[in-house]
């Protein structure tokens, strides 16, 4: 069976935390958003523009390894220290080997999720990952209710921030997230800069 092209859920930004009994709260980690499509013994990563990432071989290889005979995931790739840090830079200069930080499943099996509440789809997906021998695939853990403590928290961290996301919400492009962002999150200094000459670089060696 072919795999449905999904569109990924949208992130709208919100200017401040806030708690809410019915919403889950999810560090956001510093990485590429990525859906990942696995059939029969293949994976292809998928960014929220539909480029499919050329890079990544290992990692592709690594999620063919999940107890599903079909799948798709929705997460970021990303390269992490040894304290589970988000490196940018090691992603984009492609100087680690990447993991798959998986926060949805939206297909498995055959079966389609997305109208399932979000806290049935991530009681699969967790599942799925723990019976699977995959070291490369992050589970999203996430707390109920208590949105401001934990972005305190991100923030006294130097993480980038958190997603905010309704226990009950089904999976659609005309829904949203929302994501609250910390303003001091020192990885962001001289991002657009370093995506313009990496642009630049990549293109010029494509050229040669």
């Amino acid at each position: 069976m072919q795999l449905p092209i999904i569109e990924p859920m949208k992130l709208s930004r919100v200017a401040a935390p806030f708690d809410h009994p019915d919403f889950l709260f999810e560090l956001k980690h510093d990485g590429f958003r990525s859906l990942a499509y696995i059939a029969d013994g293949h994976c292809e990563l998928v960014s929220r523009k539909r480029n499919h990432y050329k890079s990544f071989e290992s990692l592709k290889i690594a999620l063919t390894h999940l107890k599903a005979t079909e799948a798709i995931l929705d997460g970021e790739l990303v390269c992490l220290d040894r304290d589970g840090y988000s490196q940018f830079d090691q992603l984009l200069y492609r100087r680690q080997d990447p993991a798959f930080y998986a926060f949805d499943v939206l297909w498995l099996n055959g079966k389609d999720l997305r109208q399932l509440p979000l806290i049935e789809r991530k009681k699969q997906l967790h599942e799925l990952i723990s019976r699977s021998d995959c070291d490369r695939i992050i589970y999203a853990q996430h707390i109920r209710q208590h949105g401001t403590a934990l972005y305190q928290e991100i923030c006294y961290r130097d993480l980038e921030g958190m997603v905010c996301k309704r226990k009950n919400s089904t999976y659609s492009s005309a829904g949203n997230w929302l994501k609250v962002l910390n303003p001091n999150y020192t990885q962001h200094e001289g991002r657009h800069e370093k995506f313009t000459a990496f642009k630049e670089r990549t293109h010029r060696r494509a050229t040669l």
